[in-house]
């Protein structure tokens, strides 16, 4: 045989070896990762519940979830191993963010665009917006032939209407 008959079958036994030697890898990091657990931390499991670690003995992990609520899963469920701030930020929404300091932006973006004026507010918000596109000569010339085309129009039937009723 040669080596050109050989080389589909050495690089398919390389390709073989560098996938396994990655996944060892990533499994060696979980378990890693789940050595860590102490009690006090912030875990996620593989079902996506948030909780804290109570408890941690040989192959299991007894978890806080809530007032009253101890759940005992296998270590193996624990998807992830939470910092404090991560766990606080997706639990219980409280955001550490280094740029508290900062502006912050309002929820309503009405706040934004007063003017301080409100009697000009009123009057702005009783006329009629036309947000159509038109011409300033088109728009004389359009109006009453449109106003006409729709009283001779039939009104248009929709699936579930039926003139037999």
């Amino acid at each position: 045989m040669s080596l050109l008959t050989l080389l589909p079958f050495i690089v398919l036994i390389g390709a073989m070896f560098l996938m396994t030697r990655s996944a060892k890898k990533k499994q060696q990091q979980a378990v890693e990762m789940r050595n860590q657990m102490q009690p006090g931390s912030g875990v996620r499991t593989i079902g996506g519940m948030y909780a804290t670690v109570k408890e941690v003995n040989e192959d299991t992990v007894l978890l806080d979830a809530g007032p009253g609520v101890e759940l005992l899963f296998a270590k193996n469920a624990i998807g992830a191993v939470l910092t404090d701030d991560e766990y606080n930020r997706i639990v219980h929404g409280i955001e550490h963010d280094l740029k508290s300091d900062a502006d912050i932006v309002p929820d309503d973006a009405s706040s934004l665009t007063e003017t301080g004026d409100s009697a000009a507010d009123a009057t702005a918000d009783d006329k009629a917006v036309d947000l159509g596109k038109k011409d300033a000569g088109d728009e004389s010339a359009d109006a009453a032939p449109a106003g006409e085309a729709k009283t001779d129009e039939e009104p248009k039937k929709t699936d579930g209407d039926s003139e037999a009723k």
